[in-house]
């Protein structure tokens, strides 16, 4: 069945977005059609003023209604610890745990040969100049324990430790709570023996 021009066209939209294929994004258009209009405007407003009214904060590169962000600029914060994360998802689960009171430093991605995404391509020298700008006494590596995760993680490892006074710590890795062990794939293993803990 063809469709009018403006619905093809905003099902072509949503297309684009990462992870809706076509059916998708013709679910989502025609959820959008049974909608009051003041939805819709609503909608449309949200998206309009997206690019417009978020920054990215120079210090940590978080996406924010300031600059520096709400966390760079919290006196309350620990300004010698930073967190380093991929995306600024990751910061807002660590967040959410209630649990860190340090700062972060979010990369924009992590090192992907097959996607052409260099070391150049991330934030890496911005976070080298702040080791070395500011008083930073340590570095939790919070990236995934993927392949380019752990590729970003060595990476980086190997330029902060030309800084010696730098605590360098990554997160425990591990089996999750309620987790069977006759469904834990080796590198989850490897890495529950590795960070084991005396009791």
């Amino acid at each position: 069945m063809k469709y009018p021009l403006i619905i093809q066209n905003l099902i072509d939209q949503f297309s684009k977005l990462p992870s809706v294929g076509p059916k998708s994004a013709e679910r989502l258009v025609f959820h959008l059609l049974y909608q009051p209009q003041s939805e819709l405007h609503e909608f449309s407003h949200a998206i309009d003023h997206l690019k417009s009214s978020i920054k990215q904060c120079r210090l940590c590169f978080n996406f924010s209604e300031s600059d520096p962000c709400y966390i760079c600029n919290n006196s309350q914060r620990d300004k010698t610890l930073i967190c380093v994360v991929a995306k600024p998802q990751d910061m807002a689960i660590i967040e959410k745990t209630g649990s860190f009171n340090g700062t972060y430093h979010i990369l924009g991605g992590n090192i992907n040969p097959l996607e052409n995404i260099s070391p150049h391509n991330i934030k890496i020298k911005e976070l080298l100049l702040r080791i070395k700008n500011d008083s930073i006494k340590e570095i939790i590596l919070a990236l995934n324990p993927d392949m380019n995760g752990e590729t970003t993680s060595l990476y980086l490892l190997k330029l902060i430790k030309q800084f010696p006074k730098i605590k360098i710590t990554r997160l425990a890795r591990g089996l999750p709570m309620g987790a069977d062990l006759e469904y834990a794939d080796e590198v989850t293993l490897e890495n529950a023996l590795k960070d084991r803990k005396e009791l």
